[in-house]
């Protein structure tokens, strides 16, 4: 028992610090973002386009005025919120890729809230909407956890089905009982009263409440993996043989994990609603689901880390579009310059493995 033990600590010891660990991985994925783009600028140059010209007019288009920063915010706050969601399951080794149909359903619980509860003042009136959303985005990620948890099966299966399900009952609603009867046959719900949209951060700009509630979910998972339930569930992420000898539920931190991802990601939904589009639409989630999934991997599932994802790749997309109007990039080859970052910097474990070994 003492040469366990003592094995155990000397690990302890050796293992670095996640902080350092955090550094490493921001100055690998700094050296492969730069290494992807050159890939990028070869592969500019050889469609005969001037790299140079395009990276400009992506940088401008990502952080060139306060309206383009603001910009890129607005597009960190789903993907931070939904890397958030995912980074929790993802860490007790449950691989929850449903993050669009619970992104969905928060979407669904909120406007209804929003649209037929009446009588509240705002703020409260806001509250529920916003409890609501955490509610439609929790139940739809239970379904899979409860399956995961009790019939031990496969969450990879059960949350993509579980997305396409949520998929289709959005356009059933918003082409039948939540249509607007006055939007003249689009496939949309009726606006939200308008003292329910977000404040605005900044004036004459998209920037609202939402961000700051996808700053604070950055704080509580930092506080979550400090906590006894973030320990036990890397403990149950690390070893369910363990865990089990241990006296830990791991049913119950299953289901724990896949409350919290999917709460989170339904207030994802709710911060879409009422603080940018403000009516349920079909392409309320716009692929958020999975970029979110993208950037909790190249975040290394750390807060922090995910944070500094989200904005680096909120504004590779928002500079992306920005490079394909003002540099007439088409848009296919933005695409493929943005699928090679985002591989290189997945890849960065492999790349510098040789170099930190």
């Amino acid at each position: 028992m003492s040469t366990t033990a003592d094995t155990a600590g000397t690990a302890a010891e050796r293992a670095p610090l996640p902080w350092r660990t955090l550094w490493d991985n921001v100055v690998q994925a700094a050296l492969s973002l730069v290494l992807a783009l050159l890939v990028g600028g070869v592969l500019l140059l050889i469609s005969g386009r001037d790299p140079i010209a395009a990276y400009r007019s992506l940088y401008h288009g990502a952080f060139g005025t306060t309206d383009r920063f603001t910009e890129t915010l607005v597009k960190a706050t789903p993907l931070l919120l939904v890397a958030v969601s995912v980074s929790i399951c993802f860490r007790a080794q449950v691989w929850n890729i449903g993050a669009e149909g619970q992104m969905i359903l928060g979407a669904i619980f909120s406007t209804w809230v929003g649209l037929h509860v009446k009588g509240l003042p705002p703020l409260p009136h806001l509250i529920l909407a916003f409890l609501a959303g955490a509610l439609g985005g929790m139940l739809w990620s239970l379904i899979a956890g409860v399956l995961k948890a009790y019939l031990q099966a496969n969450e990879v299966i059960t949350t993509s089905m579980l997305n396409y399900i949520a998929v289709y009952l959005l356009a059933y609603l918003v082409r039948g009982p939540m249509m607007d009867p006055q939007g003249f046959n689009f496939p949309q719900s009726p606006l939200i009263p308008e003292e329910l949209e977000l404040p605005r951060l900044i004036a004459r700009t998209r920037l609202n409440v939402a961000f700051l509630v996808a700053l604070a979910s950055v704080l509580l998972a930092l506080i979550f993996w400090r906590s006894t339930w973030g320990r036990r569930t890397e403990i149950v992420g690390a070893s369910r043989r363990v865990a089990a000898h241990v006296g830990l539920s791991v049913p119950r931190t299953i289901l724990l994990v896949t409350a919290l991802s999917g709460a989170l990601t339904g207030i994802a939904g709710w911060g879409e609603i009422f603080g940018l589009h403000f009516r349920l639409i079909e392409e309320i989630t716009r692929g958020f689901g999975t970029l979110g999934i993208v950037v909790a991997l190249l975040g290394g599932l750390h807060p922090i880390g995910m944070t500094i994802a989200a904005f680096f790749f909120a504004a590779l997309v928002v500079g992306g579009n920005a490079m394909e109007r003002n540099a007439n990039v088409p848009f296919a080859l933005v695409d493929v310059i943005q699928g090679c970052v985002i591989l290189l910097v997945l890849s960065r474990a492999y790349l510098f493995k040789r170099s930190s070994s």
